[in-house]
């Protein structure tokens, strides 16, 4: 792997001083979560520290990539919405650019932006920290996340607030009238099943 200080130089160089502040704030919050559930919080510094290493490239470029580099590994439904193409090349940028040969590394930075069926609880952290860190995102929302995560305990914690996440997203999506993505509805799904009636108790 490349070292913290190569890495860091390139996102400088390659991401806008407001994405790289994102970037940031959701290795802190990462690193904040993996110790609050004792994960590895250097791996998880990394993960969410690289998240979006992608995000500022055009969406022309990026398709490319996919179509002529990576070009397997993908749902053809993901290629519909450019805003999901960052996470593919993301994880392609993670192992080609920074050598970083962790699979759940790569694995959560892949899946941080639509989600996956069964996620470990590192993949997991990944993505709520891209949505709850506190440099960029609201205030009064990420509050409402970090009261699920510490309200209840364990993993029923992260998935009361990785569902709070996808109803606020999906509604998002819809408002918008952006493509959405068939592997987010399928997470959706699966944490309502799991854990649906809990949120509704929690009303949050």
């Amino acid at each position: 792997m490349k070292t913290i200080d190569y890495i860091k130089t390139w996102l400088e160089e390659n991401l806008s001083a407001k994405r790289m502040h994102h970037s940031q704030g959701c290795a802190d919050t990462a690193k904040e979560l993996a110790k609050l559930f004792n994960l590895d919080e250097n791996k998880a510094y990394l993960a969410g520290l690289i998240h979006d290493c992608a995000k500022n490239f055009d969406d022309a470029h990026l398709l490319d990539l996919i179509k002529n580099e990576i070009k397997e590994g993908f749902d053809p439904s993901e290629l519909k919405n450019p805003k999901t193409y960052h996470a593919i090349v993301g994880a392609y940028f993670a192992r080609k650019e920074f050598e970083i040969d962790d699979e759940e590394i790569i694995s959560a930075i892949r899946c941080h932006t639509i989600g996956k069926t069964n996620m470990t609880t590192f993949e997991k952290i990944i993505f709520l920290a891209d949505k709850i860190e506190s440099n960029t995102r609201d205030e009064k929302y990420t509050k409402r996340i970090w009261k699920l995560i510490e309200k209840n305990k364990g993993v029923i914690g992260l998935d009361l607030a990785l569902l709070k996440c996808f109803c606020e997203t999906i509604k998002k999506l819809v408002s918008k009238r952006y493509y959405i993505c068939a592997n987010t509805i399928d997470v959706y799904n699966e944490l309502q099943q799991n854990v649906g009636e809990l949120l509704e108790e929690d009303g949050i």
